[in-house]
């Protein structure tokens, strides 16, 4: 089997490159994406950045970004970067983004990087090595019920079904208010999937999957303990639908709120 903890120290260097980028340049002018969707001049230059440098110190390993696509051969072992996951918040001085790296292996997180810049934390983990949080092992959370728990979501939708898919997501929202101690939207899932990891939220639903978003999260969140899962409770991985995670006491409960939510009235 492959140690992937190999490749940790050139994923540093690249996130050591993304995090100066961060934290020197100003957003700059917003390219619009999609609708309410916009990427900064900092999200395209850390890609830049991060893309070359890996490439020339790695040049075997497919690259996939947000921002411009895929690279080189990504039918094995492929980087997954989001350069600026919370775009947002960083537009707008919230210190809550972060640079995800991580290292897909055909489909499954393998490892992943994790930069707050603007909050003095650094997660990483490889696949069978733990996670940590400034070189420190790091743990999920052991509640057991719902009652005693919180939980993030992620960001609701905007661009093409919005109001559909927010209709979903408002349900899970309403049925959340009912049972859990308290939710948080913090608009950044690498900080969610890092925070379940570190025991900081107890469980974490987003109703979709993008690599560059969570890939780096998941095996951070892995390592430390917690699962993460799709919708329908199968083992996450890059073709998932959904992301939801939680330790593994509290999840089963968490995926049984969620179906609870979706799934129709029917008339009496």
């Amino acid at each position: 089997m492959t140690d992937y903890a190999q490749f940790l120290p050139l994923a540093q260097e690249a996130v050591d490159l993304a995090h100066d980028l961060m934290r020197t340049l100003r957003p700059g002018a917003l390219t619009f994406k999609n609708d309410r969707d916009m990427a900064s001049e900092v999200d395209y230059a850390i890609e830049r950045a991060v893309r070359e440098h890996l490439a020339a110190k790695a040049p075997d390993i497919g690259f996939l970004g947000e921002e411009y696509g895929s690279s080189g051969d990504i039918s094995t072992l492929t980087w997954a970067l989001d350069p600026v996951d919370g775009t947002v918040n960083f537009i707008h001085g919230s210190p809550l983004c972060a640079i995800s790296l991580g290292l897909i292996h055909g489909t499954d997180a393998v490892l992943g990087v994790i930069d707050l810049p603007f909050l003095g934390t650094r997660y990483h983990a490889a696949k069978g090595h733990g996670a940590h949080a400034n070189n420190r092992r790091i743990h999920a959370s052991r509640v057991t019920d719902l009652k005693d728990a919180v939980v993030a979501i992620g960001d609701y939708a905007v661009g093409t079904e919005a109001g559909r898919k927010n209709t979903e997501r408002l349900a899970i929202t309403e049925q959340l208010t009912r049972h859990v101690q308290r939710i948080r939207m913090h608009g950044s899932a690498a900080i969610d999937l890092a925070w379940l990891a570190q025991g900081r939220i107890d469980a974490f639903i987003m109703l979709n999957n993008k690599p560059w978003d969570t890939v780096a999260g998941v095996v951070i969140a892995r390592e430390a303990g917690a699962l993460v899962v799709d919708i329908d409770g199968t083992p996450h991985s890059v073709n998932a639908v959904a992301t939801i995670g939680g330790g593994e006491l509290i999840l089963p409960h968490v995926l049984t709120l969620i179906q609870r939510s979706l799934t129709p009235v029917k008339p009496a």
